[in-house]
């Protein structure tokens, strides 16, 4: 069960709603850049966010009625409502990690991934995939050696999100950046991550709170993937994105800072390990996540997500060795030091 907000939360959070939400001095770091690799990074201010939701199952099994309850009663790790502060500025990719630049990485690196250096493979969608055999009903099979990030079981460019990549995949993709460029990559915090997409916004998504409104910003479980996912009809968004599976990254209108594909897509790793409790501690400045765990946190849904699950606050959470048709990948660009 979701906390209750408190009275004098509600105040700090009026307060946040009704004043500016970041500092402009930035000194003469420019607005946008771009690296070796052709990734586009856009300067995140310093500044103070309210993290979270603190609607309640009654009011989101309300506006998601087609959902059995018991899946609105599991978002309780979105809560408590939390005062969060940026103390420094960054640099997050405009877009996602896509296909040809993790390439350029593989290729100038060496580097190789995870799904292929332990012979396992990732996962992909395979249409002839027996699912009263495998017990899937989402027709993806895996982990299979001929799935990873160059074959996710359908067909990509290399515009398209980079898929199938591991947590430590992403961190080491993270780690060269910052070796070859001598300036700081990472992933960003899950706390960067939600001030970036939610870009001032108390609303479900950086739009607004109507799933449909989803349409015009993000590749997301719709119509066109209703005729590869029937079985799944009433999670379908009712109008079309024109993407069955992935789309090139920047295909949809960008948040208010400049960010695309925040919501949908790809799901993007974050750094943080993950506790269901952890926003009950969270320190206000620069919260990093729990010191330690089992699983890390993920951000932001895919193009396969209904749209309850690609909301602003929600939290997903898988090993760091997992690799998915699904999941990929949005790098911080740490500013020089002063």
């Amino acid at each position: 069960m979701r906390h209750l907000f408190t009275a004098t939360l509600g105040l700090i959070i009026s307060a946040l709603l009704s004043s500016p939400i970041f500092s402009s001095d930035h000194g003469a770091a420019p607005a946008a850049i771009e690296n070796t690799l052709g990734m586009k990074f856009v300067l995140v201010p310093a500044g103070e966010f309210v993290m979270g939701s603190n609607e309640s199952p009654d009011v989101l099994s309300e506006a998601y009625s087609q959902y059995e309850r018991r899946r609105v009663q599991e978002l309780g790790d979105e809560a408590p409502v939390h005062r969060v502060r940026i103390t420094q500025p960054f640099y997050l990719g405009q877009f996602e990690v896509s296909v040809g630049q993790f390439r350029k990485f593989i290729d100038a690196s060496g580097y190789i991934p995870e799904p292929v250096a332990d012979g396992m493979g990732g996962y992909g969608y395979n249409a002839d995939y027996d699912a009263a055999r495998s017990g899937s009903v989402d027709a993806f099979e895996g982990r299979n050696p001929k799935y990873s990030w160059r074959n996710p079981g359908f067909s990509q460019g290399d515009d398209h999100p980079v898929l199938n990549v591991t947590w430590n995949d992403a961190v080491a993709m993270a780690k060269w950046l910052s070796e070859k460029e001598g300036i700081k990559y990472r992933l960003p915090t899950e706390a960067e991550w939600e001030y970036a997409c939610r870009t001032g916004t108390r609303t479900r998504y950086a739009n607004g709170d109507d799933p449909e409104s989803l349409l015009t910003i993000a590749n997301i479980f719709d119509a066109d993937a209703k005729a590869y996912w029937p079985r799944w009809t009433e999670f379908t968004l009712s109008g079309r994105d024109g993407f069955a599976f992935t789309a090139p990254v920047g295909s949809f209108a960008p948040n208010a800072w400049g960010f695309y594909d925040m919501h949908g897509n790809a799901w993007e790793w974050v750094s943080d390990w993950y506790a269901d409790d952890y926003y009950a501690r969270s320190p206000i400045d620069d919260p990093q996540g729990p010191s330690d765990g089992i699983v890390r946190v993920r951000r932001g849904g895919s193009w396969h997500t209904w749209s309850l699950y690609a909301r602003s606050s929600y939290r997903n959470w898988i090993s760091p060795n997992s690799r998915y048709a699904l999941v990929g990948m949005r790098l911080v660009r740490e500013l020089p030091a002063r």
